[in-house]
């Protein structure tokens, strides 16, 4: 009965009596252990503990503790720290190692009362579109087993949509939340860079230090929209350890609290990989729709910064960061291949080349290049309130786990493009840390889901979510997939 219910939906119901926290759990697990031999969703399930941590929520309940989060089952991608469950962000050299402490989100998620569920499986060093390693197997896509969830929070977004957890927490560099809510018919939220803390996301074994990495963010994922605007609530703020003092942060309020108010700015093409018609379609009709009960909608801007220069100045800035930890070998490779690319090659897979080696005055250049982008993004925001955008150029593709992620293509109406350039739109709002909003919209011929990107100003991430809500509303959101 609660499968597919939303956080709010479940705090309600057992606020009122209806339900209970154990029962709630139980229902997830029983859930897991029926269809999560197919899907693959949860790698490290906790269930013990998940049912001890319902009870407390229960007894809390009963005493008048009212929390954000109180009994709502919920996952954790895997490559985020749990106090006594595996971290190995899918690499098997890892198998063993277990933190003794929780991530920040984490703590923040079990001190609002939230009841972890398990965690979720990733790719190889959360390094693919796609979820799958030699550890935990291949995640599949709830509604179609034979295409992936998408990556590297393939696992969350699968978690979410087949009715486990009502919420997860995700991360995002390369669309590791959207692109995956996207595929899998969910909502997504990529916070403005730094906006929540990253201690405890941390590649194994090492400590778990406080820094927020070039480009990566926590993300979270749910059912509806307004679940993103309390999730926010529950995780953002700075990380106290850094600040040494406990902290509210405090977000502008969004811009609007009516779809009228909105000025949107619509793009679908992008001059380096085209959007598959039904993607188009599907977001070409959502305009539509969003005029027609009173959004401005534009459908071009000179202030929008170059789209081309984006995508090439994200994917150096993406693969620098990438390869900072490649293996010693690997990142030798990589120069030698750096230094075979012709100067006038100005493709994106030169790009990525170049910047797996990026010098340090290099890097600087770039994120020169990348104040001059922020600039222009925030001039953009004075004449429109969020940009409207493709998620992906697809819907969920079919498994492809050829070796080399690099050579691999992505089939777009009928035609080949490289695997790797389907990121332009991930980059978009990346590259300059923007808040980043997905909901889904649509369905395709195939009837896979297709969402669409809500980019908004940096720090005001209340005002995508808020349109997210709204749009919802109006059109409806979360349709469960035909799981038996």
């Amino acid at each position: 009965m609660y499968a597919f219910a939303t956080v709010r939906e479940l705090l309600s119901a057992m606020d009122a009596g209806e339900v209970s926290a154990v029962e709630l759990a139980e229902a997830a697990i029983r859930r897991i252990e029926r269809h999560d031999g197919e899907i693959n969703a949860i790698c490290a399930p906790d269930f013990d503990r998940a049912l001890a941590a319902a009870k407390a929520a229960d007894t809390a309940r009963a005493r008048g503790v009212a929390t954000a989060l109180l009994g709502v089952p919920v996952t954790v991608k895997e490559s985020f720290n749990v106090a006594g469950l595996p971290t190995t962000w899918g690499m098997p050299r890892f198998r063993g190692f277990a933190p003794r402490e929780d991530a920040v989100t984490v703590t923040r998620f079990k001190e609002a009362g939230a009841v972890i569920l398990g965690k979720t499986n990733v790719p190889f060093g959360l390094g693919d579109l796609q979820t799958y390693n030699d550890l935990y197997g291949t995640t599949n896509n709830p509604w179609d087993l034979g295409r992936t969830p998408g990556g590297s929070s393939g696992g969350s977004a699968a978690a979410v949509a087949a009715g486990y957890g009502a919420a997860s927490i995700g991360s995002d560099i390369a669309g590791s939340v959207r692109a995956p809510a996207h595929f899998c018919g969910i909502y997504a939220h990529k916070p403005s860079f730094g906006l929540l803390p990253s201690r405890g996301h941390t590649p194994p074994p090492l400590p778990p230090l406080a820094y927020d990495r070039d480009l990566t963010v926590p993300g979270i994922l749910a059912r509806s929209a307004a679940d993103l605007s309390l999730l926010l609530d529950v995780l953002a703020g700075p990380d106290e350890t850094t600040l040494g003092v406990a902290y509210k942060l405090r977000l502008p309020p969004p811009r609007h609290d009516s779809l009228g108010g909105f000025r949107v700015l619509f793009i679908d093409t992008h001059p380096l990989i085209p959007s598959a018609s039904g993607v188009r379609h599907a977001l070409a009709t959502l305009a539509e729709q969003l005029s027609a009960v009173g959004v401005t909608v534009a459908r071009r801007s000179g202030l929008l910064p170059d789209q081309t220069e984006t995508a090439r100045l994200y994917m150096r800035l993406l693969l620098s960061a990438m390869a900072a930890n490649y293996p010693d070998a690997i990142y030798e490779q990589m120069g030698d291949a750096a230094a075979r690319v012709d100067a006038e090659d100005l493709s994106l897979a030169a790009e990525r080349t170049r910047g797996a080696v990026l010098s340090h005055r290099d890097w600087i250049a770039a994120d020169s290049t990348r104040a001059v982008h922020r600039a222009r993004w925030r001039e953009l925001f004075t004449e429109f309130d969020v940009v409207l955008c493709p998620a992906m150029p697809t819907p969920a593709f079919p498994h492809d786990h050829t070796s080399d992620q690099w050579t691999r293509q992505i089939r777009i109406d009928g035609a080949d493009y490289n695997y790797a350039d389907q990121l332009v739109w991930a980059g978009m709002a990346t590259t300059s840390g923007l808040p980043a909003t997905v909901v889904p919209v649509s369905r395709s011929a195939e009837g896979l889901p297709i969402g669409a990107q809500i980019i908004g100003p940096m720090n005001e991430d209340r005002t995508p979510i808020r349109f997210a809500e709204l749009m919802e509303e109006a059109f409806g959101g979360f349709t469960a997939p035909p799981l038996p």
